[in-house]
């Protein structure tokens, strides 16, 4: 057996195919976002303008956050020391809990190390925890989705993408007595749509189903407080577990879930990837409670989120760009082709200074390549337009056709 001739081979696949993936080596500058330092060649730092970050409103570079971060630092060091149940429980997490429970109108709250393990810790916990149960899940859901449902070892259902008809259908033929789980998401972070929150509680209702909502591309962004879509559609009490991360528009890191207290401490006390896994650290705790209680008291960085979104569409859409249907702040720009698709972004990083990284497979289907960017309250109107300007180029050199 050639060991080295299989990985080898498995990495010259994803050369051939156009979707080996690249990470761009960079910095933020503090204060100046969305302003950072490229450090890809051999010249030293070259200035760019970050166009793919999911800090959706710019709360990582918020004196507020590092204020708090830099005061938990000097308070009580740096690491969480263990677990949750070995010494890596603080009052931050405990406080923070509070905040995201009260955020959700729910009862209690768990943190996660990321929105990827709440995910999949709780998903595969809660559906060992139902014997016999049947997970409905939506056919874009995330892949930590997924993998909480494969991990659950229960049975599976996949319904097309928010077709209300399909998912009833399934339910339908589903045994009434089973215990039933609907999975889905509230904002589909490729496409930039959004699921019909109320109309899938009715049918959970109908049919005796739980329902569990993945609100990581939303919390920050909708609602007057910012809980997500479910808050701005009056839909969270409808909801029974609802899930978020700390580390987008939050602009930290790590995720939760909000739900009632029994299942909060059903999911604490059985799932592996709480139990066993090193708390976050309190300093990273910390930022994001001061992000959290910001954004709930503030809509101004959302206001200007969703105008900057709303300009750079209309900007691609004059220009001829293929700009994608997007009703959020998610700005998806169809490519087709990944070989393309890294193309226009190398263009873009070397000679214009843009970094936005190509979207491929298995992120999403072969054939759909695009770029995606995500504008924030930073983004000035000339950086649209010097943007917009660059990718008609782009466009142009590569022979890809513009809209009439």
């Amino acid at each position: 057996m050639n060991y080295d001739q299989i990985f080898d081979q498995a990495i010259d696949r994803l050369h051939s195919e156009g979707r080996y993936r690249v990470f761009i080596d960079i910095l933020r500058n503090k204060g100046a976002y969305p302003n950072a330092r490229c450090f890809a060649g051999h010249n030293g730092p070259k200035p760019i303008t970050v166009w793919c970050s999911n800090d959706y409103l710019a709360m990582g570079q918020h004196p507020k956050v590092i204020s708090a971060m830099e005061e938990a630092l000097h308070d009580v060091g740096a690491g969480s020391g263990g677990t949750r149940n070995i010494g890596g429980n603080t009052h931050y997490h405990i406080e923070l809990e509070s905040e995201l429970a009260d955020l959700h109108g729910k009862e209690s709250a768990l943190l996660f190390t990321s929105g990827y393990v709440s995910n999949d810790a709780t998903l595969s916990t809660l559906a060992k925890l139902l014997p016999g149960c049947i997970i409905f899940s939506d056919e874009l859901n995330h892949a930590s989705m997924i993998a909480g449902i494969r991990n659950s070892g229960c049975e599976k259902q996949v319904w097309r993408h928010n077709d209300l008809d399909h998912l009833e259908e399934l339910l339908a033929a589903a045994d009434p007595d089973a215990p039933k789980l609907i999975a889905f998401e509230s904002v589909y972070s490729m496409d930039g749509d959004i699921a019909p929150i109320h109309a899938i509680c009715d049918l959970a209702d109908k049919y005796n189903a739980l329902t569990y909502i993945d609100e990581v591309h939303a919390v920050g962004m909708y609602g007057e407080h910012g809980g997500g879509i479910s808050d701005r559609d009056e839909a969270a009490s409808r909801i029974t577990i609802i899930e978020g991360t700390l580390g987008k528009a939050f602009g930290v890191m790590g995720g939760y879930i909000t739900a009632d207290t029994r299942i909060v401490d059903c999911i604490r006390s059985y799932a592996p990837g709480f139990i066993f896994t090193t708390s976050l650290s309190p300093v990273l705790v910390a930022g994001a409670l001061a992000s959290v209680k910001h954004l709930k008291a503030s809509s101004e960085e959302r206001d200007r989120q969703q105008t900057a979104a709303a300009d750079l569409k209309r900007m691609f859409a004059e220009a001829g760009l293929p700009v994608m249907d997007s009703v959020t702040h998610i700005v998806p720009l169809m490519v087709g082709d990944p070989i393309k698709a890294k193309q226009i972004s190398d263009i873009l990083l070397a000679e214009y200074g843009v970094y936005v990284q190509p979207i491929n497979y298995p992120t999403v289907p072969r054939g759909t390549e695009r770029l995606r960017f995500t504008p924030g309250p930073m983004h000035t109107e000339e950086m649209m337009r010097d943007l917009t300007s660059a990718l008609v180029e782009i466009w142009e050199r590569l022979e890809i056709r513009l809209a009439a």
